[in-house]
């Protein structure tokens, strides 16, 4: 049951960190993003579910190629 409790808990740090970030874009609350993607995967028939995927590993992607650096020096 361990297990179970410590993969649940990586997606939901992992998982719900697409919603957080497309809301702050957006300038809403994450709530109401989790809820469009729910409600866009049932009446979509998955597309919601396909396109939360691709927007993560964009985010993912992005992140790896724009990282913040604090100076110069970092390069």
């Amino acid at each position: 049951m361990n297990i179970f409790y410590r993969v649940l808990l990586y997606f939901q740090k992992r998982g719900f960190e697409v919603c957080r970030r497309i809301a702050e874009s957006l300038g809403i609350r994450a709530r109401v993003v989790r809820t469009t993607f729910i409600y866009l995967t049932f009446v979509t028939l998955g597309f919601g579910f396909a396109l939360y995927l691709f927007l993560a590993f964009w985010l993912r992607i992005k992140d790896l190629i724009y990282t913040k650096r604090d100076s110069v020096f970092d390069l």
